[in-house]
């Protein structure tokens, strides 16, 4: 299975739209088997959920994500957590051990700034 956080630095981005790009964990009976980083392409919208498929991913976790990309994601199949925040490594060990919890935050701002992510 592999889980992509949107992330900015070593940090998970507060909005998933406007990331650097995502960290990719393959994950295997709980074991980190892969980590790669996959930049961000263009901000299209609609974009992200059909490349982040595309590359295999199964679950999504982002500071923040409007309603649209949610769906979009769901569509694909792909789990997504929102409402998370702190150091990437940090998030992948949480997911692992069954205790990453999404706050389902949907962003309802496209300024994105004190309404999206962990806040």
């Amino acid at each position: 299975m592999r889980l992509a956080i949107a992330t900015e630095g070593n940090y998970v981005s507060e909005h998933f739209g406007h990331c650097e790009g995502f960290t990719v964990f393959e994950i295997e009976e709980q074991n980190i088997k892969k980590k790669e980083f996959l930049n961000s392409p263009a901000h299209v919208k609609g974009l992200l959920p059909k490349y982040l498929k595309e590359r295999g991913v199964d679950v999504i976790v982002s500071g923040g994500m409007g309603q649209g990309a949610i769906d979009l994601f769901k569509q694909y199949g792909i789990e997504v957590y929102t409402g998370v925040s702190g150091v990437v490594e940090n998030i992948v060990m949480r997911y692992m051990s069954g205790v990453l919890v999404s706050s389902n935050v949907v962003c309802s701002n496209h300024e994105h700034s004190e309404t999206c992510g962990g806040h």
